[in-house]
């Protein structure tokens, strides 16, 4: 069966790419502390016991295969964008997983999903780009079943950057916040053991990681795509090169943590 390639979403130059809109033409998408977070969260979660597992922002597809492979579980993968979803049908495809796999379009601030309904929610960089995390967070709490578990790995500042550092990261849409204001968040939720895992960024080892994450038969088209839109959309070409601009010494002010929480069980009386 021949696969379709997704189609470019920039064809015109007349739009302004947002930092999701490169990644999802070229293909490309990534989480902090790579394959060792996911394996982490994976655990904490106990999705080997899981027979119904939803993942929010699922990108180009990694994590979706990877659950549907190791653990023989169902898997719902949801994405704002649709181009992503084509580059995560088109993985699952490749992985030999396309069976176990449900693939729809969904914000997480909204899920087209009835009360609860999945054994264990995992969220990987997503809500560093939405503003109201507490409704967020509130919206994966409706959907998890009672004892079931929801799991975040979400970047963090350790201390908010100068404004002239900030700057670099407001232009790009991360919406991230400090250590102090996750724990105050994730404190005021109704989940159960919780717990928040914090980790710091070593640059190397995180570009190491991206390419480890989406592998190198994604990697090298995925270069070449970007490497297309530099020669060949204006537009594509000021919002990539905006992005790599970023001082490598913003990093030095961010971290990530791994969020675990458990939806506490309905009481006998209703």
């Amino acid at each position: 069966m021949e696969t379709k390639k997704p189609k470019p979403i920039y064809t015109t130059g007349d739009v302004e790419p947002t930092y999701l809109d490169i990644q999802a033409e070229a293909g490309i998408t990534k989480h902090m502390g790579g394959y060792a977070a996911t394996d982490a969260l994976y655990h904490l979660c106990h999705l080997e016991d899981a027979q119904e597992v939803l993942e929010v922002g699922c990108g180009i597809g990694v994590g979706p295969a990877y659950i549907a492979k190791r653990f023989d579980c169902r898997v719902t993968a949801v994405d704002i964008s649709e181009k992503m979803l084509s580059w995560a049908r088109q993985r699952a495809r490749h992985e030999g997983v396309v069976d176990r796999i449900v693939f729809r379009k969904a914000d997480v601030g909204e899920l087209p999903f009835e009360d609860d309904r999945f054994d264990a929610i995992i969220v990987e960089s997503v809500l560093a780009f939405v503003e109201d995390k507490e409704a967020a967070i509130r919206e994966l709490i409706r959907v998890t079943k009672p004892g079931g578990y929801i799991g975040l790995n979400e970047s963090y500042w350790i201390q908010q950057p100068p404004p002239e550092l900030l700057s670099y990261s407001t232009s790009i849409g991360p919406c991230i916040i400090t250590e102090a204001e996750w724990r105050t968040i994730w404190g005021a939720t109704p989940l159960e053991e919780r717990t928040i895992q914090a980790h710091s960024l070593e640059a190397k080892q995180e570009v190491r990681d991206r390419i480890k994450w989406v592998g190198w038969r994604s990697i090298l088209p995925a270069w070449g795509r970007v490497l297309k839109l530099l020669l060949t959309n204006p537009r594509s070409r000021d919002a990539i090169k905006e992005q790599l601009n970023i001082p490598t010494e913003l990093v030095s002010y961010m971290g990530y943590a791994l969020f675990l929480g458990r939806k506490p069980q309905k009481s006998a009386d209703k």
